[in-house]
């Protein structure tokens, strides 16, 4: 029989496989943690974004639409092989690199999930310590020390305590901050001007294109590396499909809609345009009553602060995936530390140090990205589960090393930095190499993130011509399930 166990227990699970009577849930219990984690405010931004791309309103719509829920798509489909395995995504991915390979993928998920956890949380708390600050609670370093003090621990606590907990949190904050939505999505109907949207003309096929691999890499792109660890737990009779609808629909639903509802305002106002794109929080609350400027907070330091818990757990996790011996609740809280550390250096002492670091982390997505494209061809090739007990053994049917997956990644990698632009930071500026083939720097490729989906593409197409005879090897004498 399945145990069941209350949210304030700490879950005693690293990166071992999940046993059998430890597996619980539905796939329909995905649609929680990946709709709270996805429900930011900072969506909005990209409807801005996107018509900066000289589309129309209606391409900008259908683009961002096809990009959220294609990247997502992957999101869903790489969260299969959390229920084939009932392990972490990185343990998972020592089929593809062997044992001992996948430290590499691994070492690169523990650096990004740490990065944007570190972005994330800082976000939030100045989203809260800005908004203590206009109601006149307080000023100058206070409300960023009680802002601190109140995201960075309600992110370790969750952390901390693990799975449940974290499933139990999401589910509230899908709630609350689902509500509060609607209600400014209805408080801020009247700075709309419909008469405005259709007047924006269309744009070419590559500005759509364009806009479209940009929102790609802005959303689901951003969350392949921890799909499965959030579906480890279900048992092994769950529905695939069910599984890739409830973490695509999760993790998609809002993020359409704040988009869409962020490209009305930027197609309705110029001015609100501009400053929903370098501040989205600041320019909604500038439409709302004052009265509605507490729950709107909420809601905006509630998505950050969702995707930060997700961040933590999942980079404990990369943590152990990568050799670190150590308890999963300490891996949690040394991650919690670096996040500190992080978040009071941002908060406090340099103004300039998020653009640049956000830089470096878009330059680490690229190789994720070929990563990516590798999981989802192992996850389409693979008929059956994975043998859990080889996936901890570098001598057992998934090897040490598999020289091939570094070449599809090295490639990928190589490709993918020629075609992107990074000028978040002056020692980023040597990517972009290949972009003179399309038009240059300047071009009207330059800012589509193309890179990105080349690196994608590598990774999948490399992984289904060259590791297909791989994956029939290993799986040549296990049976059909576990």
């Amino acid at each position: 029989m399945s145990k069941e166990k209350g949210a304030l227990t700490v879950e005693e699970q690293g990166i071992d496989t999940i046993s059998e009577d430890e597996r619980k849930g539905t796939p329909a219990s995905l649609f929680w943690p990946w709709f709270a984690a996805n429900i930011s405010m900072f969506a909005m931004s990209y409807g801005a974004w996107a018509l900066g791309f000289g589309i129309s309103f209606w391409q900008a719509t259908a683009m961002t639409v096809i990009g959220v829920v294609a990247s997502f798509l992957l999101v869903g489909i790489i969260s299969i092989a959390g229920k084939r395995g009932n392990a972490p995504t990185m343990v998972l991915t020592r089929a593809t690199f062997g044992v001992e390979g996948a430290k590499v993928p691994a070492a690169l998920s523990w650096i990004a999930t740490l990065g944007w956890e570190i972005s994330l949380t800082t976000t939030a708390v100045l989203a809260m310590s800005s908004t203590i600050e206009k109601l006149g609670w307080g000023s100058g370093a206070a409300p960023k020390i009680i802002s601190t003090i109140v995201v960075v621990g309600l992110v370790v606590i969750a952390g901390i305590f693990g799975y449940d907990l974290i499933m139990r949190c999401q589910q509230v904050i899908t709630i609350v901050t689902g509500v509060i939505t609607v209600g400014f999505f209805i408080l801020g109907w009247g700075h709309i001007a419909f008469s405005a949207i259709n007047r924006i003309p269309s744009g070419s096929l590559p500005a759509m294109l364009g806009c479209c691999f940009f929102v790609m890499t802005g959303f689901g792109l951003g969350w392949v590396n921890i799909a499965a660890d959030y579906s480890r737990y279900l048992p092994r009779r769950s529905s695939n499909g069910g599984i890739v609808f409830w973490t695509t629909f999760g993790a998609s639903i809002a993020n359409v809609l704040l988009i869409f509802y962020g490209l009305m305002l930027a197609a309705s106002d110029a001015d609100l345009a501009e400053n929903v794109g370098n501040d989205p929080i600041g320019a909604i609350a500038s439409i709302l009553p004052t009265w509605y400027l507490i729950p709107y907070t909420v809601v905006a330091v509630l998505g950050l602060m969702s995707g930060a818990i997700m961040d933590n757990y999942s980079n404990g996790l990369a943590l152990l995936s990568f050799g670190v011996k150590l308890p999963r609740t300490v891996a949690a809280a040394l991650t919690a530390a670096l996040t500190v550390l992080g978040v009071v250096y941002v908060t406090f002492f340099s103004d300039t140090f998020i653009g640049p670091f956000q830089g470096f982390l878009t330059t680490l997505g690229v190789p994720m990205a070929v990563w990516a494209g590798m999981f989802v061809a192992d996850v389409i090739i693979r008929r059956k589960d994975y043998s859990t007990a080889d996936l901890y053994d570098p001598n057992g049917r998934y090897g040490k090393w598999n020289i091939k997956s570094f070449v599809i990644l090295a490639a990928g990698t190589v490709l993918g930095w020629g075609l992107v632009v990074n000028t978040a930071a002056s020692w980023l500026t040597w990517q972009g190499y290949l972009l003179g083939l399309i038009g240059g720097k300047e071009g009207g490729w330059a800012s589509a993130n193309l890179g990105v989906i080349v690196a994608l593409l590598v990774g999948l197409i490399g992984a289904l011509v060259f590791q297909r005879a791989d994956i029939a090897g290993q799986e040549a004498d296990l049976p059909a399930t576990e």
